[in-house]
């Protein structure tokens, strides 16, 4: 096998590295989005997953449910906001499909 084979087996077991490492970053990352001044606290992880509501009385409404819902939707958006902003990708790592997926490098006999 030639130099540029090895070479791209090189490049690689580096990006594979790269890969594990941001996986890893990312599981211990936690982001908090807010709307209404505090009125409504979202806590994401670092893989998307809706680690904790918080809901201040104050924004409870029977007669205007629409309102809770848009503030905890503005929430959300900002903590993925600030998710997005916190991750390496894609500027870091190079390649890397949109949306965190990572790709199966185990067939490359690492």
């Amino acid at each position: 096998m030639g130099k540029g084979f090895q070479k791209k087996k090189k490049q690689a077991r580096m990006m594979q590295e790269q890969l594990a490492k941001f996986q890893e970053q990312m599981q211990n990352t936690e982001v908090t989005g807010s709307a209404g001044n505090g009125l409504v606290t979202i806590t994401l992880t670092g893989e998307n997953e809706m680690k904790k509501v918080t809901i201040k009385p104050d924004c409870v409404d029977p007669e205007d449910v629409e309102g809770l819902e848009d503030l905890i939707k503005a929430a959300y958006k900002d903590a993925r906001n600030k998710l997005t902003e916190q991750s390496p990708a894609p500027g870091g790592l190079p390649g890397l499909p949109p949306g965190g997926g990572f790709p199966d490098l185990s067939g490359l006999g690492f």
